[in-house]
């Protein structure tokens, strides 16, 4: 590259880099709005309400009463929230999504459990009263309301019920003149369908000349019993007597979510208050600037211009992920925020494989263009497969995980992506710029040292036995507290059903503390037996497990926070699960590892032209999941959602590391390589690889460690068991793969022999 050139190619570098930049932080438009404020939050960051309804009796419906149901469940909840989202999840399940909002729990209330909408006569045919004024029992007190004198099944059968919800189209709260002075009047009016018109107008006309009433029943009580005061036949009614205008609202309502033709029972809900979204936010930045810095750092004392290049395509890329995540419209989550920090530092991983092979390339007598030359060629194989192994354990997260889990997928592909280009495009392109700017002495780029060998493959049995002995005691931990009741894992909702409150206090509890003190206070609130204790150290943040509680129980445990310590609503977040969709997560996170693991030996076996490769990787990647259960266990971190998460990404990050030294094995082989002279081949590989799984596995780890240090309470339970995973992924693919590949190799070539 002539030098004219190549300080055009560093202006335009630094241009573009300015560029992306002005548009990540400001944006184009006239608003000043960039792609960093304009993506969108999950639930997890924005804060809110979700739930999940599962239509009852088991069958699949209907597709347009699904759609019908869909349509009238987005009306219902657009008034909270212009970016609330329903949608169908499978042929019988319907998502509800209202982020951003500030009283959630209010919300929840508000919109209740759907049930069936009933419009029942006073009488039945021969004068005999479907319902009656009496007292009713209300918790441990009493209350006057009408109450059903037959089942509604009886009702049904003798035609007294003279309209469903289904009939309703359309229920809303409103004003009209009272007649008296002009005054305002608040009313609820409703609308019905034609089928519901010509019903009503039957109904009304009886009972106008009977003067009795039509009682609104739903959900298991009458929600309004209003006296007919004329025939209608239009299709329109007014009921009128509310105290305020608040109250009509909340009968509308309930009449509008009364309308649906299917039965909905909840399956499982959530509520984040914003001020834990916002910290999760902040705390992810700083966590990833400091992760950054460190890794420039890095880069530039072990790589020089090399490690310049590398940090300006880093730069490069983390604002490239800004304006993707904002252009795609990709939900970022709080286990999203982890994604793309961890990708930060997978980022280098390929730059490092480049830049290892460039100071071999030198080291042989090359001079530095050519050598980078070389440097992109040989690494180009390893990058790919690594990498695209990675993918695919992201790609099963993505079809089996939940909603959280899918962001964290979605930005792992995408940061796996956009980080090929980064080292690929424009790590080269920047190296080039520097190259024809003259910087071209072999001071700047070092050279590869000829690597002190290990005798790896002659010391694997101590390496199985150190394995083996860590998992051996993960094994005995989980089966004595197995034994114990207290579960082998310290499983979470996500597997065992129950309802999670995580609280942010204002200052630090102790654990004994809390089962002394606030324990029992919650059991008093909400009614339970029972209530597990889990602190996140060096925070203020305490999650209590208990049986699932409904929404009324929540609401006088979060009252009860709120008076006796001072904790805002804003810094409590509640999540029920029901054990239907416990049990299916348990079911799906065993298959997602699974299809995982043989995919990868798939792909391994394709690209490597045998099965044993492959099989000598899902050993190691089995050895690496192992050692992260082993984690939890020892740990009793909860094992959630993110715990199938964890596993899946430390089985991705591993085979990159352990393919780049198969990748060289496989290279060093040669046609007609005699057995004894494998194991020196092996040993001479993972010599020379060894500095790079250090050094990615460094960088990343750092990424990690960030995590741990400035992340929030879930990102901290999700960060501490990655570290261990990176820590035995680096451990596995240095000394069990190649090892277990010799072993494998050696039985094979023995069978062929007995053959």
């Amino acid at each position: 590259m002539k030098k004219s050139r190549a300080v055009i190619g560093l202006i335009v570098t630094v241009l573009l880099l300015a560029g992306m930049g002005y548009t990540a932080i400001f944006g184009l438009g006239s608003d000043q709005s960039g792609s960093l404020s304009s993506i969108d939050l999950g639930l997890d960051l924005a804060g809110g309400v979700s739930i999940t309804y599962e239509v009852g009796g088991g069958e699949t419906p209907d597709a347009a009463d699904m759609a019908d149901t869909i349509y009238k469940l987005q009306q219902r909840v657009d008034q909270y929230s212009t970016e609330a989202q329903v949608y169908q999840e499978g042929l019988n399940r319907i998502n509800i999504e209202i982020p951003g909002v500030t009283d959630a729990n209010a919300i929840l209330e508000d919109l209740g459990q759907p049930g069936n909408l009933y419009f029942i006569a006073q009488t039945d045919k021969d004068g005999n009263e479907n319902y009656s004024f009496g007292m009713v029992p209300v918790g441990e007190s009493y209350s006057y309301n009408y109450v059903l004198n037959k089942t509604i099944e009886e009702l049904q059968a003798e035609g007294s019920i003279v309209l469903s919800g289904e009939d309703v189209s359309n229920a809303q709260a409103g004003y009209q003149n009272s007649g008296t002075a002009g005054n305002q009047e608040p009313v609820v009016e409703l609308e019905f369908t034609p089928e519901g018109t010509k019903a009503f107008a039957d109904a009304t006309t009886k009972a106008y000349a009977a003067g009795e009433s039509i009682g609104i029943y739903y959900d298991g009580q009458f929600i309004s019993v209003p006296t007919v005061q004329t025939a209608i036949t239009d299709g329109r009614a007014v009921i009128t007597g509310h105290s305020d205008y608040q109250e009509a609202e909340n009968l509308a309502a309930l009449i509008r979510i009364g309308g649906l033709k299917l039965a909905l029972t909840e399956l499982r809900s959530n509520v984040v208050g914003a001020q834990l979204g916002s910290n999760a936010i902040q705390s992810g930045l700083i966590a990833a600037a400091v992760g950054f810095v460190l890794i420039v750092i890095f880069l530039l004392v072990v790589y020089r211009i090399l490690g310049l290049a590398a940090s300006i395509a880093l730069a490069f890329y983390v604002e490239l992920m800004i304006i993707l995540l904002d252009a795609f419209e990709i939900t970022l989550t709080l286990p999203g925020i982890a994604g793309i920090i961890l990708t930060i530092g997978m980022a280098v991983d390929a730059n490092v494989i480049v830049f290892s092979r460039i100071r071999e390339e030198i080291a042989k007598g090359k001079v530095v263009g050519e050598a980078m030359k070389m440097g992109y060629q040989k690494a180009l194989s390893a990058i790919l497969d690594g990498n695209i192994t990675t993918i695919i354990a992201a790609v099963v997260l993505m079809i089996g995980g939940s909603g959280t889990i899918k962001g964290f997928a979605q930005t792992l592909v995408l940061g796996i992506i956009v980080s090929m280009f980064t080292a690929l495009l424009v790590t080269r392109a920047v190296s080039a710029v520097f190259y024809g700017l003259g910087v071209r002495s072999e001071k700047f780029y070092g050279k590869a040292k000829t690597p002190k060998t290990f005798d790896f493959v002659g010391k694997r049995k101590l390496f199985y036995l150190i394995s083996v002995g860590i998992v051996a005691v993960g094994l005995i931990v989980m089966i004595v507290n197995g034994s114990r009741g207290a579960g082998a894992l310290n499983w979470s909702l996500d597997f065992v059903g129950g309802t999670s409150t995580s609280v942010t206090f204002n200052e630090q509890w102790e654990t004994a503390d809390l089962d002394a003190q606030v324990v029992p206070k919650i059991k008093t609130a909400t009614g339970v037996d029972s209530v597990q204790v889990q602190t996140v150290s060096g925070t203020n943040q305490v999650i209590f497990k208990t049986a699932s509680l409904d929404l009324k129980s929540r609401e006088a445990l979060a009252s009860m926070l709120e008076s006796d310590y001072g904790v805002a609503s804003d810094n409590i977040a509640a999540e029920t699960i029901s054990s239907t969709i416990s049990g299916e997560m348990l079911r799906a996170a065993i298959i997602s590892v699974i299809v995982a693991l043989v995919l990868m030996l798939i792909y391994i076996a394709i690209r490597f032209h045998n099965f044993t490769f492959g099989t000598a990787a899902i050993v190691a990647l089995a050895h690496d999941a192992m050692m992260v259960v082993v984690c939890y266990a020892l740990s009793r971190i909860s094992a959630g959602g993110t715990f199938i998460a964890c596993i899946l990404t430390i089985i991705g990050y591993s085979i990159n590391d352990t393919i780049v030294t198969f990748d060289r094995i496989r290279e060093n082989l040669t046609a007609g390589v005699r057995n004894s002279d494998v194991a020196g081949i092996v040993n001479r590989s993972v010599a020379q690889t060894i500095s790079r799984s250090l050094f990615t596995s460094l960088t990343t780890f750092f990424m990690v460690l960030c995590l741990v240090i400035f992340g929030v309470a879930d990102i901290k339970l999700f960060a501490i068991p990655l570290m261990v995973g990176v820590i035995a992924g680096t451990y596995s693919s240095i000394f069990i793969a190649s090892p277990l590949w010799t072993d494998l190799r050696t039985m094979r070539a023995n069978r062929q022999k007995k053959g």
